[in-house]
């Protein structure tokens, strides 16, 4: 029972050694890869290279399941972007609320008979819609099928060759399509790109745009700020060297709709973002044909987070799940050379450190609570425990914030910075904890495929008249 206790321990100090390391590496790499990407990319000339005959179209599209909070402030935005040409396709899923009918009075949508050739399976179309007001809004209402069944029925109805998907409660800034679509022009091996995505929540937004970056009034939401400002700014970033992100973000993702076609669209699983990423490598790959997902930071999608904690763990509960699921799902990767960087260094990384984390964290946590009360724990063996699970986390969050603040000075305001930095030395400490739980748990649930839907709050939308 001893030795077990003790091999535990021992795990869990490579598990934390190894992590943090990752981390600690991964700030070095972002700040030299994000500063070589805003050296190339200036506004003037992402401008300039889209606005010319050098563009591709894009399809954007929204699924839609009871969002009638949220869905007509969202389409509002979308159709506002700087793009030269896009279209926007929103998907209805079956809503059982009022989120067709607040689409119809909004945007004066009228009926219409529209063949859609059907390559991608998804459930029965009730009805397509136009609106009279914007000819580039098509709206899809079908059956209820989840969200992968949406998001296919939306590539089978769009038609341009590159397609975006974006959540309902999200906001793009005005010109982050511009941003990450120009990789698709400038290297022909691209087949998917993403930007970063920020808490809205605590922002202020004028005319559909956010005009003031303030730190969420909520603690839960602060401390997910944080989370996010770790996890895309360091973690993908780091990830673009080795060309082998494994997720892109389902909030703000462009795909090649040729790709998505031949995979055979979005697959049914709770985890359908990173999925569909993994199954894109696996397709290039099998068939030796090059291949680069992106990350980039500077297109920015701002999304709500969950105020509540009951949200909050349904959220990280289904996110979980899907990441086992997808990994399962093309196991065959996992340190196969033939799959490169992706299935020798992002495959085993995500199986051990995102996958078996939590199961490893928490047996941590259990044997040193166990050796404390039966008086064997050392102390110079806790004293580094504590430091490689919650000081060197602490560093971790705070490297991230200088980082984004270093380089994009998004929080201005001297009590915003304070507040989030407060949030990441709070973050490892019983927040990290609970989540750990809570993906443990849904270790154990893997099987189970209902989604949970976050409460949802109106986005307050300041109407100002220009000058």
């Amino acid at each position: 029972m001893l030795e077990s206790l003790f091999l535990a321990q021992l795990l869990v100090f490579i598990y934390y050694l190894v992590v943090n390391c990752y981390y600690s590496l991964s700030c070095t790499v972002a700040f030299l890869d994000i500063r070589g990407q805003l050296a190339v990319a200036s506004r003037q000339h992402i401008r300039n290279l889209v606005s010319g005959v050098y563009y591709r179209p894009i399809s954007i599209l929204v699924p839609a399941y009871n969002e009638e909070a949220t869905i007509v402030t969202s389409i509002h935005f979308s159709l506002a972007l700087q793009y030269p040409e896009f279209e926007l396709v929103v998907v209805n899923d079956g809503s059982t609320d009022r989120t067709l009918e607040v689409l119809r009075d909004e945007f004066r949508l009228v009926q219409i008979e529209k063949p859609i050739k059907i390559v991608l399976k998804h459930e029965h179309i009730r009805g397509i819609y136009v609106s009279l007001d914007y000819p580039q809004l098509l709206v899809v209402d079908k059956d209820n099928g989840g969200k992968a069944d949406a998001l296919n029925a939306g590539i089978n109805a769009s038609q341009y060759p590159l397609v975006c998907s974006v959540d309902a409660d999200s906001l793009l800034e005005e010109d982050s399509l511009m941003r990450a679509a120009k990789l698709f022009v400038e290297d022909r091996e691209v087949v998917a790109s993403g930007g970063i995505i920020r808490v809205l929540n605590g922002c202020t937004v004028v005319n559909g745009k956010v005009t003031e970056v303030r730190a969420p009034s909520r603690l839960i939401e602060c401390l997910q700020s944080v989370e996010y400002l770790r996890g895309f700014l360091v973690g993908r970033t780091s990830w673009n060297w080795t060309n082998s992100i494994l997720i892109i973000s389902g909030a703000f993702g462009i795909f090649r709709k040729d790709i998505l076609f031949a995979i055979g669209g979005y697959r049914k699983t709770v985890g359908e973002d990173m999925d569909l990423v993994i199954r894109m490598h696996r397709h290039c790959l099998d068939r030796k044909m090059p291949c680069k997902v992106v990350f980039v930071p500077d297109p920015v999608c701002w999304t709500q987070v969950p105020g509540d904690y009951r949200s909050l763990l349904q959220q990280r509960n289904r996110w979980h799940r899907g990441l086992i699921d997808s990994l399962w799902h093309s196991r065959g990767m996992l340190l196969n050379p033939k799959y490169g960087a992706v299935g020798l260094l992002a495959f085993p990384y995500f199986v051990v450190a995102e996958a078996l984390g939590p199961l490893i964290e928490f047996f941590g946590y259990l044997s040193f609570v166990i050796l404390f009360f039966l008086g064997l724990l050392n102390r110079d063996f806790a004293l580094l425990f504590l430091f490689l699970a919650v000081i060197w986390g602490m560093f971790l969050n705070i490297g991230a914030l200088l980082l984004d603040n270093l380089i994009y000075r998004r929080y201005r305001g001297v009590s915003d910075l304070l507040k989030i930095a407060g949030c990441g030395l709070l973050e490892c400490l019983g927040y990290r904890q609970l989540l750990v739980v809570e993906r443990l748990f849904a270790t154990f649930m893997v099987f189970q495929k209902h989604w949970g839907k976050p409460a949802r709050e109106e986005i307050k939308n300041v109407q100002q008249e220009s000058l």
